[in-house]
């Protein structure tokens, strides 16, 4: 009698494929250079939120007061307590804790399309679709809070596609501490019923736990702000054309061939279909209350990238995509 798994999977996904320990070791030194060479031209900048992240290591070092922080940015407070920690001058040591996230997210990336059965080929080149983009010249080198945010949902579509949804409920803890906005991973977790239901509530009571707990202890005393929703600002947004350049640039070839690959996806991905729109809806609500960047796009690469590279291939030569009974088969 087999043994009740902990944490159910009713998705199951191709037979993974490996890598030899060079040709891992030969993807990360790829991808870390080519970050490092685009990251280094605007490395350890600093601009609007990311002065706010820096202030807040600033502070968690000791060499800024309280009342100069400014919400909700402080909140956020994982990355730049990582950073605060790291030896040396905090501007190198927040933009090398950067370059190190979006490195181990072009490797994680990689991953999940071999784990869904695609070849090293096509795992190499959705990395390579995370790494060598506009945002990781423009925003990665900046102090920003971000590349911690991708890294994060990177791990949680690599677990949940290893077939590991407890270390995707990790993931999705670390990326609740990054930003707030991703304690929808496990809001998703729960609800597409990829983990158990005591489980994911307690993911959840965790998240919320550490939330309120930054909010009201470890931060207490901030400003207030709030995020209302304004039609002037969605009139204003239509017509900000810095900002819609921004986005385009962020979409590049991604979301293109992701909206393309949405009708090619094999069953295992089609689950994704509703993690994509469930975490498109934060920067949709952000639109229409303050100003928004190519981040917004960006954001969503993980969850993007295996669509994309589905759209790299014909619908009947996608992995285990060959039948219904095939694709998104339920686990055993």
């Amino acid at each position: 009698m087999r043994a009740m798994q902990i944490f159910p999977s009713p998705y199951r996904y191709a037979a993974a494929r490996s890598l030899e320990r060079p040709q891992l070791l030969g993807m990360i030194a790829v991808f870390s250079s080519l970050a490092l060479a685009l990251m280094w031209w605007r490395w350890g900048g600093t601009v609007e939120d990311s002065l706010a992240y820096f202030n807040t290591a600033r502070y968690l070092r000791g060499e800024l007061p309280f009342g100069e922080l400014r919400a909700p940015f402080p909140y956020r407070v994982l990355v730049p307590a990582v950073a605060s920690i790291i030896p040396g001058e905090l501007r190198n040591s927040f933009a090398m804790l950067n370059w190190l996230l979006v490195s181990a997210a072009g490797c994680m990336a990689a991953l999940s399309v071999m784990r869904l059965g695609y070849n090293r080929r096509k795992a190499f080149l959705a990395g390579l679709m995370l790494v060598a983009c506009v945002p990781t010249y423009w925003y990665a080198p900046y102090l920003l809070v971000d590349p911690g945010s991708i890294c994060a949902r990177a791990a949680f579509v690599l677990a949940l596609v290893s077939g590991q949804p407890w270390l995707a409920a990790a993931a999705g803890l670390a990326g609740t501490a990054v930003r707030e906005e991703n304690v929808l991973l496990l809001v998703w977790l729960l609800a597409a019923r990829q983990i158990a239901i005591p489980a994911g509530l307690a993911a959840l009571a965790a998240a919320g736990a550490w939330i309120l707990a930054v909010r009201w202890w470890l931060l207490a005393g901030l400003p207030a702000y709030s995020w209302t929703p304004s039609l002037n600002q969605a009139i204003h947004a239509l017509g900000d054309l810095r900002s819609l350049a921004s986005m385009a640039l962020a979409a590049g070839v991604v979301l293109p061939l992701a909206l393309i690959g949405l009708g090619r996806a094999p069953g295992q991905l089609r689950p994704l279909k509703s993690l994509l729109l469930l975490l498109a809806l934060p920067p949709l609500y952000a639109a229409l209350c303050v100003r928004v960047d190519g981040r917004a796009i960006w954001g969503l690469y993980p969850v993007l990238l295996p669509f994309a590279i589905a759209a790299t291939m014909p619908r009947l030569m996608q992995p285990e995509g060959q039948s219904d009974r095939q694709a998104g088969a339920p686990a055993r």
